[in-house]
């Protein structure tokens, strides 16, 4: 599909403005592992996957990592042209999780299309507004919620999104994804083997019990 066929609102666009934006837009490629944004100076512009899976983070001063959302297939990350938006003052890093395709359209083509058009303008509001809603989800995760649950939820989001139950992840993958320490992690994933909710190898994370692990979510 061409680029006009992934942009939601792109038939709310006149004429002019999707030339403005089709002349401008760039297809990129990533292998898994690349950075593709990092932090407020880098402000290449938006971004909209094609295919693959981005993870998007921030890095505390001691160096511990925190997930705050994925984007997969039609998502559209705003934090790679932070620049565009005043009230952004963190800095985000953006990586690939999975070799990924998508699009960039550049800040200056997007910020000047949206100066003039209301629909996009809504329509990024939008995206804000849900991407904040995933970050206060965390921020509540992260001050509310037991270690014990945020790994079972971790391995059940995680299950889901790649369909499978066994996963192939390291113990301080999972610790940067909900921001604690990896010798953390490796205590709760040996006591949720004793409790026979997942198996472990190196490498890896089976879930063998579905069921106690939402039970442990849930309680």
């Amino acid at each position: 599909m061409s680029f006009e066929n992934y942009f939601p609102i792109w038939d709310k666009l006149t004429d002019l403005q999707q030339e403005h934006i089709r002349s401008a837009v760039i297809s990129k490629s990533v292998k898994k592992g690349a950075i593709i944004h990092s932090g407020t100076t880098d402000c290449n512009g938006l971004i909209l996957l094609k295919s693959g899976q981005l993870r998007a983070f921030i890095v505390s001063e001691e160096g511990r990592e925190v997930t705050l959302f994925r984007l997969l297939d039609l998502d559209i990350c705003l934090l790679s042209a932070s620049c565009m938006f005043n009230s952004i003052s963190f800095d985000v890093t953006v990586e690939a999780e999975k070799d990924t395709e998508f699009y960039l359209i550049p800040t200056e083509a997007y910020r000047s299309v949206m100066a003039e058009s209301a629909a996009l303008s809504n329509y990024t509001n939008e995206l804000m507004a849900a991407r904040f809603s995933e970050v206060m989800w965390l921020i509540e995760q992260i001050m509310w919620k037991s270690l014990d649950k945020r790994v079972a939820t971790f391995l059940l989001e995680e299950s889901a999104l790649e369909g499978s139950e066994m996963l192939t992840i390291t113990h301080e993958s999972i610790a940067n994804h909900i921001g604690t320490h990896r010798e953390v992690v490796t205590r709760m994933l040996h006591y949720m083997q004793n409790e026979k909710m997942v198996s472990l190898s190196r490498g890896q994370v089976t879930i063998i019990n579905k069921e106690l692990l939402e039970k442990l979510r849930n309680s």
